[in-house]
C-alpha cells in the first residue's frame, strides 16, 4: 500500500501546461489560460516589430539631417509604428492576455462564457496582423496611424488597403473579447459573489469591454467607408470627390478616444489590486473606485471632439467638448486619491510590484495633467501637433495612460 501511495503521489498534477502537448493542442485549445498565453506570444511579437520602428525613428532624430531615413521612409516608419503599437499591442494587451488568463479565476468560473469564440478572437487577431504584416513588407504605408483623409484616399500610393483591412479584422477580435467578458461577468460569477464583492480588476475589465463592444464597430464602419472611397471613388471623406474630411475625424476619434481607455482602464484595475495587497489593507473607497471605472468609460464617448479643436468644428461644440474634457479628469483623480489614501498608514512592503505601481501612479498623474492643458481651447490651438501633445499621449501610456492621445499625422 505504501508503494502504491508513493506512485500516486509522484503523478504530476494536471494543469493547463501539461494536460496535452503538441502544437495542435495549443492551436485548437479552448482553455482560457492557453488562449491568454497565445495572445501574449502574439502581442510580444507585435511589440518588438513596433519597437523596431520606434528605435529607427529615434536614431533618425539624433541629428537634424535626414541621414538615416529619408522623408518618405520616415513617414512610413512613423505610421507603421503607430498602427502596430496602437491596434496590435496597446489595445489588446491587458484585456486579451491578462484578462483572459485571470478573469475566470477571479470570479470562480471554470472558463469564459464562450470558449470557442475566445479562440476565434485570437485567430482574427492573427489574421488582421497578417494583413498588416503584408503591408509592412510590401512597401509600408505613410498616411499616419490616424489614416486622415485625403492622405489615405487619393493622395497616398502606399499599402493603405491591406493595412486598413488588417485594422478592420482585428476590430472584430476586440468586439468578441469584450462580448465574452461581459457575458462571463454577468452570468458565471460564483454563488455569493455579488457586484460589490468583485475584484476591482474585474470592474475595470467590465468597463473596458463596454467600450470594446460599443466603440469598435464605429472604427470598422469608418475603415470600410474609407476602403469604398479609395476603391470605388465615392465621395465620402475626400473633398476632391465632394466628401468631408472632418467627418472622417469625427468618426475616427469617436472610436479612438474611448480606445485610450481600453488601454488604460485594465492597467488601473491592476494597480487597484496591487496597492491594497502591498499596503496590507483594504482599498479605500471601493465603490468609488469601481464606479469611477464605469464613469471613465462613459465620459470616453463624450469627449472625442477635443481632437478636432483645430479642424474647423463649431466654436460652441468645441466649448462643450472642452468642458467635458475637464470633467473626465474627475473619475481619474478619484482613483489616484483613493490609491494614495489606501497607502496612507498602511503596512507598506516596498517590493517590486508596488514599485511598479508607484511609478504608474506618478506617470499617470503627470500625463493626465497634460490633459487639462489640452482641454483648454486657447492652449490646445498652440500645442496641437507638438511634442507636448505627443508626450501627453505616449509617455504616460508606457506606464499608464492619459486623457489625450496625439492626433497628428506623420511629419517629414
Amino acid at each position: 500500500m505504501d508503494a502504491a501511495a508513493a506512485v500516486v503521489a509522484e503523478e504530476p498534477r494536471l494543469h493547463y501546461l501539461n494536460e496535452s502537448y503538441g502544437v495542435r493542442s495549443w492551436l485548437l485549445t479552448t482553455d482560457h489560460k492557453r488562449v491568454g498565453l497565445l495572445y501574449l506570444i502574439s502581442l510580444t511579437g507585435a511589440f518588438f516589430v513596433g519597437g523596431f520602428f520606434a528605435v529607427m525613428l529615434r536614431l533618425e532624430l539624433l541629428t537634424p539631417a535626414g541621414d538615416l531615413l529619408q522623408a518618405e521612409t520616415y513617414n512610413k516608419f512613423f505610421t507603421m509604428h503607430g498602427v502596430i503599437m496602437v491596434f496590435f499591442f496597446l489595445i489588446p494587451s491587458i484585456p486579451a492576455a491578462l484578462g483572459n488568463f485571470v478573469l475566470p479565476l477571479m470570479i470562480g468560473a471554470r472558463d469564459v462564457a464562450f470558449p470557442r469564440l475566445n479562440l476565434a478572437s485570437w485567430y482574427l487577431y492573427v489574421l488582421g496582423a497578417s494583413f498588416t504584416t503584408y503591408a509592412v513588407v510590401s512597401g509600408g504605408v505613410d498616411t499616419g496611424w490616424t489614416f486622415y483623409t485625403p492622405y489615405s484616399t487619393m493622395s497616398s500610393t502606399t499599402q493603405v488597403m491591406p493595412t486598413a483591412i488588417g485594422v478592420f479584422i482585428v476590430g472584430f477580435s476586440s468586439i468578441l473579447t469584450g462580448l465574452n467578458f461581459i457575458v462571463t461577468i454577468h452570468r458565471m460569477r460564483a454563488p455569493g459573489l455579488t457586484w460589490f464583492r468583485l475584484p476591482l480588476f474585474v470592474w475595470s475589465l467590465y468597463a473596458t469591454s463596454l467600450i470594446q463592444i460599443l466603440a469598435t464597430p464605429v472604427l470598422a464602419i469608418t475603415v470600410m467607408l474609407l476602403g469604398l472611397e479609395r476603391v470605388l471613388r465615392v465621395g465620402i471623406f475626400d473633398p476632391a470627390l465632394g466628401g468631408d474630411p472632418v467627418l472622417f475625424q469625427h468618426l475616427f476619434w469617436f472610436y479612438s478616444h474611448p480606445a485610450v481607455y481600453i488601454m488604460i482602464l485594465p492597467g488601473m484595475g491592476v494597480i487597484s489590486e496591487v496597492v491594497p495587497c502591498f499596503a496590507r489593507k483594504r482599498i479605500f473607497g471601493y465603490r468609488y473606485v469601481a464606479f469611477s471605472s464605469i464613469a471613465i468609460a462613459v465620459f470616453g464617448f463624450l469627449v472625442w471632439g477635443h481632437h478636432l479643436f483645430v479642424a474647423g468644428q463649431s466654436v460652441y461644440a468645441a466649448m462643450v467638448f472642452s468642458l467635458l474634457s475637464y470633467l473626465v479628469a474627475i473619475p481619474s483623480a478619484v482613483k489616484v486619491f483613493n490609491w494614495t489614501a489606501t497607502l496612507h498608514k498602511g503596512t507598506i512592503e516596498f517590493r517590486t510590484p508596488l514599485l511598479y505601481a508607484l511609478g504608474f501612479i506618478g506617470l499617470f498623474t503627470i500625463g493626465g495633467l497634460t490633459g487639462l492643458f489640452l482641454a483648454s481651447l486657447g492652449m490646445d490651438v498652440h500645442v496641437t501637433d507638438t511634442y507636448f501633445r505627443s508626450a501627453g499621449g505616449c509617455t504616460p501610456r508606457a506606464g499608464g495612460g492619459s486623457r489625450r492621445s496625439s492626433s497628428s499625422s506623420a511629419s517629414t
